[in-house]
């Protein structure tokens, strides 16, 4: 019934301001949960299992950071029927984010410009939301997305992303370190070679620490961009080898307008996503895939928005993949067909 009711509620929503729009379904869909007819309303997606980074995926479609940033709407969105949801990024303190209007619909280019700014409501908040979730609680498998707040200077990121590991750890089924997202002054910075050894290192032996402390180990994923030249990918996966990271997902936003020029919103600031963002995203997984091997999962994501592209990720070299901007255009049928195209 989600599937056929989207079409039909599409209009009324694009006529909104996009971050109003957003927030409004995404405050129905939790309202369907409550009153008990989200599950019923829902996609019912056949198992189709994976195991990735040493956990059990239902299926390999799931729900990029960034939706929900503050972890409020997992049992909501559960009734899309995800084989694992990302919510974030969250960061230590609090943080309002970017002034609005700070996300853009391009229609003609079924993309989204955003420059939010990792708003959400602190590590604490977030941490109360995930423990309160029927879904997580159930066994579902749920990424936890941890950044930086915008006004530590960057030389002491590290001890913003081991705070937050250490808070999120004990309720996540893996934990992605976003390192790429465009609206974070200077966040990419953290993607050099230098930069990069000095956070994996810290990372790794935190998460040993806290493996010990909980006798539960859970896996590390790096987030990162899709503005990559070949020695940059080269240096990132030798890394992640090197520190032997669990996961890498490829990746975020791009700041390229070249696919979009002319096109309304196109100069507004802020990372891209959406179909613009299919054809660059799927070449890091392919070169990534060529420097990592069978060392590193990869999950795809980027500009998804048919089965036949979340099957053209798996073919270039990832195991997962996840969506977000597809959803803002074609709802929780695609969900459905991609669960269809990578069914083995």
């Amino acid at each position: 019934m989600l599937n056929a009711l989207y079409p039909l509620l599409r209009p009324a929503l694009f006529s909104m301001d996009a971050e109003d729009a957003h927030h409004l379904t995404l405050q129905n869909l939790m309202r369907a949960h409550r009153v008990g007819v989200a599950s019923c309303i829902g996609n019912r997606i056949e198992d189709d299992p994976r195991t990735v980074m040493g956990v059990r995926f239902p299926n390999p479609v799931g729900l990029a950071a960034g939706l929900d940033k503050d972890g409020a709407y997992i049992d909501g969105l559960a009734a899309f029927g995800f084989g694992f949801i990302e919510v974030g990024t969250v960061t230590p303190r609090p943080q309002p984010g970017n002034p609005r209007p700070r996300m853009f619909r391009l229609p003609e280019a079924g993309a989204l410009i955003n420059r939010m700014g990792f708003n959400n409501g602190g590590v604490d908040a977030f941490v109360t939301n995930v423990r309160a979730s029927a879904w997580k609680a159930s066994g579902g498998v749920l990424g936890l997305n941890i950044g930086k707040n915008a006004d530590t200077p960057i030389e002491r990121a590290v001890d913003d992303y081991l705070y937050c590991l250490e808070r999120v750890y004990p309720h996540a089924s893996y934990v992605t370190v976003n390192i790429s997202s465009p609206n974070t002054k200077n966040l990419r910075q953290l993607q050099g070679a230098s930069e990069l050894d000095g956070l994996l290192s810290a990372l790794k032996d935190a998460q040993q620490r806290l493996a010990d402390q909980h006798r539960r180990y859970v896996p590390l994923a790096l987030k990162i961009a899709p503005d990559l030249d070949p020695d940059q990918i080269g240096n990132i996966g030798d890394a992640l080898i090197r520190h032997r990271i669990d996961g890498v997902i490829a990746t975020n936003t791009t700041i390229s307008r070249e696919a979009v020029q002319g096109l309304r919103h196109a100069a507004e600031a802020g990372g891209l996503s959406g179909r613009p963002v299919f054809a660059p995203s799927t070449a890091v997984v392919k070169a990534l895939r060529a420097v990592v091997g069978d060392a590193v999962p990869i999950v795809g994501v980027g500009g998804i928005e048919s089965g036949a592209q979340a099957r053209a990720k798996i073919d270039a070299g990832a195991q997962l993949v996840q969506l977000y901007t597809g959803l803002i255009y074609r709802g929780p049928a695609l969900v459905r067909e991609c669960a269809a195209a990578l069914r083995q």
